[in-house]
């Protein structure tokens, strides 16, 4: 795991979108996962600013889907890739790939997408960011570590947290559909962005706590490839944070 620390959420952005694009510019990421919520937003703004035929032949797979939205919805996944993903980066609409939380057969439908994530050759690079309580995709504490692409209920704080992009919090769905922690880890590159002070806590506890389901997002301590890509506040309750400093500046070198 490599732990990178900028000073500003503006550079955490621009950070993981020059990753993403030498990647497609070698031809090593054909296969982008795509992440919603504010955290990944800045990535999504600089590759736009940066979009190239190879960037636009990208397949996309989104991390997650909420049961029961439709998908124009204005906060369903859906509408959202399709609004900050797809129309910025002139994707094939074809080739974006969102969890059905509106099929009749959930299991199903969560089959499928991982079937297409399969026929895609799998997952290249995946954005993620952290909720405050560690879960990454919809993985809620507790989620088994092998898990698949599977339906899950929100957890309250989840549901109180995701209030701010509907009315009011009855509005937010209580069950989703999300890649399982077993699905992120087949991706062969892993970028976890967090910005600011309120994922602190999640981040120690991801990068420095224990391997454990309680915080999801430690899975990731078991990943080759996983980068958390830091502002100075999400870092702040890091105990080494200076050696990753230290890290930092020779791997730059």
């Amino acid at each position: 795991m490599q732990v990178v620390i900028l000073d500003s959420a503006a550079e955490v952005g621009e950070y993981a979108a020059r990753t993403i694009l030498r990647g497609v510019s070698a031809g090593s990421i054909k296969s982008l996962g795509v992440a919603t919520g504010s955290s990944p937003l800045a990535i999504y703004k600089v590759l736009q600013r940066h979009r190239s035929p190879e960037l636009s032949a990208l397949n996309a797979f989104a991390l997650d889907e909420y049961v029961g939205l439709a998908p124009d919805h204005p906060e369903s996944y859906a509408a959202v890739i399709r609004r900050e993903v797809t129309d910025r980066l002139g994707l094939d609409p074809r080739r974006v790939h969102v969890p059905d939380g509106g099929a009749a057969d959930l299991p199903a439908a969560c089959a499928r997408f991982e079937a297409a994530i399969r026929a895609a050759g799998g997952i290249d690079l995946q954005i993620l960011g952290i909720g405050r309580n560690g879960h990454i995709g919809f993985n809620e504490p507790t989620s088994s570590l092998a898990s698949r692409t599977r339906v899950k209920t929100l957890m309250s704080a989840t549901r109180k947290d995701n209030a701010r992009f509907f009315a009011d919090a009855s509005q937010v769905p209580s069950l989703c559909l999300t890649q399982g922690l077993g699905t992120i880890m087949e991706a062969r590159k892993v970028i976890l962005v967090a910005q600011g002070k309120a994922k602190a806590q999640a981040v120690v506890r991801a990068v420095e706590g224990p391997l454990a389901s309680m915080c999801p997002a430690s899975v990731l301590q078991m990943h080759p490839q996983a980068t958390f890509v830091l502002d100075r506040e999400a870092a702040g309750d890091l105990v080494l944070q200076d050696y990753y400093r230290d890290v930092q500046r020779e791997t730059s070198r």
